[in-house]
């Protein structure tokens, strides 16, 4: 009995301990949070860019469309399963108008399928339209990239179910970042960083000129 009682303890603290467990990126996203508490006017229309490290590392984002109030809710390394736990703190928090997103990249390198991104992608579109279905929302493709150019078709084939839902959608709009970014049917090499996945400023140059007009 004791042996059991013993078990039974050592189970019963385990479970309360990883229920008390803090859920991936709470920290970032809190911090998120914290410094637009004192940048964001919730009186001014409002645009929020949400997604993996490529929004999160656009630093000159807000400059770039310096007529705009725009919210960069951004984090790195996550996946379209953490944006859709995030949903409410990154993106209907901000009341916005139009809702850039940013998702698939770190799932396609995590092995996930296809079709779990674009389920993902799905809810949270629901759960922004439940909360104001005039909120414009824009997709944006899954990147080329060097460290990842062995994973291209899974991207292709992401990015094209991602056109699709637009397309059926009809309301959706698609921002095709890919073509950009492609020379001769390779990746071009002088838009990353040194790790051969983030950009640099040549490549945020060129997200700018396909992004520019969904913002009008």
């Amino acid at each position: 009995m004791k042996l059991k009682k013993r078990i039974f303890l050592i189970l019963f603290f385990t479970a309360i301990g990883y229920g008390q467990k803090a859920p991936a990126f709470q920290n970032e996203v809190m911090a998120i949070q914290q410094k637009y508490d004192t940048l964001w006017d919730s009186s001014k229309e409002t645009i929020v860019f949400t997604g993996s490290s490529s929004i999160r590392m656009w630093k000159d984002l807000e400059t770039m469309f310096p007529d705009r109030q725009i919210i960069n809710s951004g984090f790195g390394g996550s996946q379209s399963s953490d944006l859709l736990h995030f949903y409410n703190e990154l993106i209907l928090r901000y009341n916005p108008k139009k809702v850039f997103i940013y998702e698939g990249d770190n799932d396609i390198a995590s092995k996930k399928k296809t079709r779990e991104i674009i389920d993902n992608t799905r809810k949270i579109i629901d759960k922004v339209r439940e909360r104001d279905s005039m909120t414009q929302i824009v997709i944006i493709a899954a990147k080329p990239s060097i460290s990842r150019w062995h994973l291209k078709r899974k991207y292709k084939k992401l990015n094209r179910h991602f056109k699709k839902l637009c397309e059926k959608e009809g309301d959706l709009e698609y921002a095709n970042v890919w073509d950009v970014m492609m020379e001769n049917k390779k990746v071009r090499q002088d838009i990353f960083l040194g790790d051969g996945l983030h950009m640099n400023s040549k490549g945020y140059d060129l997200w700018y000129s396909v992004i520019q007009p969904y913002m009008n």
